[in-house]
């Protein structure tokens, strides 16, 4: 498909991650009531959600030869979540439906229906994700779903056959389950990506890829804000243009590099798991 460079602005992008449930030790959860706070005071200034086929037409139906990007109501956002908790089920979705918003959610393939052994522990008790029964039942509400991996492994760490491995076959397993708009776009786990792995999602056969604060002018490196634990006023930082905005953008591109603990941990399972393998042998 031909893109043209940008000439305007695109709608901004925000990234959620848990909603509700047990209090962690990480930065990722909002608590529903401000959650709910923040989505019904946008709704009220006149704020609209892009479902994932309006973003991609926003940002790839524009051919070289057009100068003008397609129509969009006066203030729309992109709204995301990563990793598929289950929590969004009782604690997101319903606050969004009643508002008449939608959002995109990027499912960890593998762990689809299982608990989040994937991440370090940052609660008591392990915390579940959306089984693909709920998945299809919001997708039938207007929900739309993608990649975020097939294990949330850090792309940026790994070789080629296996992040080839990570991105092919999640978006297979999207496209067989939901269909093909669910193999459109991949979210690429904690942001991080190089030009490697752009190369990868392209011949995987997605058309958006979403990372970190800082994006670029390609369409598989699209930028996102994330919505982090402090983040709790009415108007998230990712859809301020003031000096707050700006700064809240800042920390956030700050916290999003640093998360490195859980990259850590599993390099270090699997050496352990390697390890205990050689000795069996």
């Amino acid at each position: 498909m031909e893109v043209a460079a940008l000439t305007y602005p695109l709608p901004p992008v925000l990234c959620y991650h848990r909603i509700g449930g047990p209090l962690e030790l990480g930065v990722t959860r909002a608590s529903r009531a401000v959650f709910a706070r923040q989505m019904t005071a946008l709704a009220r200034a006149g704020w609209r959600t892009m479902t994932l086929q309006e973003f991609l037409q926003h940002r790839m139906g524009v051919g070289a030869q057009h100068a003008a990007p397609p129509p969009t109501a006066p203030r729309e956002f992109f709204l995301t979540f990563d990793d598929g908790y289950d929590s969004l089920a009782t604690q997101a979705y319903p606050v969004l439906a009643d508002l008449g918003f939608t959002a995109t959610t990027f499912l960890i393939t593998e762990y689809v229906g299982k608990t989040n052994t994937w991440d370090a522990r940052y609660t008591w008790e392990r915390l579940g994700h959306l089984t693909w029964d709920q998945v299809e039942a919001w997708r039938a509400r207007g929900f739309d779903f993608a990649s975020h991996g097939m294990t949330h492994r850090r792309l940026t760490w790994l070789d080629d056959r296996t992040v080839e491995a990570e991105l092919r076959h999640s978006r297979d397993v999207l496209l067989t389950r939901l269909g093909p708009q669910a193999g459109c776009a991949v979210a690429y786990p904690f942001g991080a990506v190089d030009d490697r792995v752009l190369r990868h999602a392209r011949a995987a056969g997605y058309d958006l890829g979403f990372g970190g604060v800082k994006g670029s002018r390609d369409p598989l490196h699209q930028s996102r804000v994330p919505v982090y634990c402090w983040d709790v006023g009415d108007t998230p930082f990712g859809l301020r243009h003031d000096i707050v905005g700006a700064c809240g953008r800042l920390v956030a591109h700050m916290a999003n590099r640093c998360a490195v603990g859980t990259s850590f941990l599993q390099a270090r399972q699997r050496i352990e798991q390697q390890q205990v393998s050689a000795a069996d042998a």
